[in-house]
């Protein structure tokens, strides 16, 4: 829970992943933002959630022929059901999207279960019903042929890395329009209480500008006259 009432993640919704990475970059973190990934869809609401993994290493033709899936512990499928509500299942694909990560009935599955979303280094089948879906998806390119042919399901819930950036269970996922920012778990109320400042301030900057003054002093800000209008705007419109 972080200041006012409000949690973390309901904080870090109403903040976008530029705001974040800004943040991040301040506290020596610049590698946060998962590489050549983006959403189905764009315009849906923020996605925010902890992080539940799944791992795929190259598949050995031997050990995936499609009979697997009759398994009721194979990984992929245990993923699936076991995914946390309101968490986001993160699949480390090998940043490999030659063959699909999932499929529709799959994050169907996950949302009728309360996941908040799925994100891939890969690239999903059935990519515009998952678009379609009330639901949060994130992907390298759609992709046809089945996760079997390249990728097998190794482990759940462990450290993995998705578009070069290491994620570790729990760690917070924010995706919006422009991407996916991972948040150490340890900080993630430090940042969003700080990102949820910056917000408010990127706000008052925006109507600064839209109304004519120069960026110089205000873009950072540098000069005192803009900080006690800064206090005056946030008075005046109850944001203080």
């Amino acid at each position: 829970m972080t200041a006012k009432g409000a949690t973390t993640t309901e904080k870090l919704r109403k903040v976008s992943t530029a705001t974040i990475a800004t943040c991040l970059f301040k506290k020596g973190l610049k590698n946060q933002f998962i590489q050549d990934v983006k959403p189905l869809k764009t315009g849906k609401p923020t996605m925010v959630g902890k992080a539940y993994t799944l791992r795929y290493i190259r598949a050995r033709e031997d050990l995936n022929p499609i009979e697997v899936f009759r398994d009721p512990k194979h990984l992929q499928r245990v993923a699936v059901e076991e995914c946390p509500e309101g968490y986001v299942m993160v699949i480390d694909s090998r940043k490999d999207a030659r063959a699909a990560s999932a499929g529709s009935i799959l994050a169907t599955r996950l949302m009728v279960r309360g996941v908040e979303g799925i994100v891939t280094d890969g690239g999903f089948r059935d990519s515009a019903e998952i678009a379609d879906l009330n639901f949060a998806s994130y992907h390298n390119r759609p992709t046809a042929p089945t996760n079997l042919t390249l990728h097998q399901a190794i482990a759940i819930n462990e450290p993995i890395g998705c578009g070069d950036v290491a994620v570790f269970p729990g760690d917070f996922i924010v995706g919006d329009d422009d991407g996916i920012m991972v948040i150490p778990a340890g900080i993630a109320d430090e940042v969003a209480d700080e990102c949820t400042k910056m917000t408010l301030f990127e706000e008052y900057v925006m109507g600064e500008v839209e109304s004519g003054t120069s960026i110089v002093g205000l873009y950072p800000l540098t000069n005192e006259a803009y900080k006690t209008s800064f206090e005056e705007w946030k008075a005046l419109s109850g944001k203080a």
